[in-house]
């Protein structure tokens, strides 16, 4: 993966990390690298085995999370493959020094922006743009008994 920059530990929560990968572009359209497991690896400082590959595809206004997994935690490798969303991760990893905190950013396919989020965070977003495509990898399968949830309007987290 051709990697233009990461910002890391946005929000200055540790761990998370926004990935603007290199697009090559001319009068035809333009190339990406989406995914590249050595560069990315290399870029975040940590090994990470997706396993799984998800997608989704939403309309205007659209919120979908605050989830989380309960036993089975995964990091994800989040991106829009149309339109735009704002993205969402709070941080609940007990014991850390920004417990309860979020990062929220604007991932879009235009900006092809991605953001990695590890294990024990929720995540969410709410799509901006007339319809979004959104996909994600994730580094345990899915349990569909092992989701939990926050509210997004929930005052203590002021999302």
């Amino acid at each position: 993966m051709a990697i233009e920059r990461v910002e890391k530990n946005v929000g200055g929560i540790e761990g998370l990390h926004i990935i603007i990968p290199k697009v090559f572009g001319d009068a035809r359209g333009y190339f990406v690298e989406t995914y590249n497991k050595r560069d990315f690896e290399e870029a975040i400082g940590q090994q990470v085995e997706f396993v799984q590959d998800n997608q989704s595809a939403s309309s205007k206004g659209v919120l979908r999370g605050l989830h989380f997994q309960i036993q089975f935690p995964q990091d994800k490798l989040v991106r829009v493959l149309s339109g735009e969303v704002y993205d969402v991760a709070v941080d609940l990893r007990k014991g850390s020094p920004t417990f309860g905190k979020h990062f929220g950013t604007v991932l879009s396919a235009e900006e092809g922006n991605q953001f990695f989020i590890p294990k024990n965070f929720a995540h969410g977003f709410l799509v901006l743009s007339e319809r979004a495509e959104f996909a994600y990898k994730v580094t345990d399968f899915y349990h569909p008994n092992d989701e939990g949830g926050l509210m997004w309007n929930d005052p203590d987290l002021a999302v």
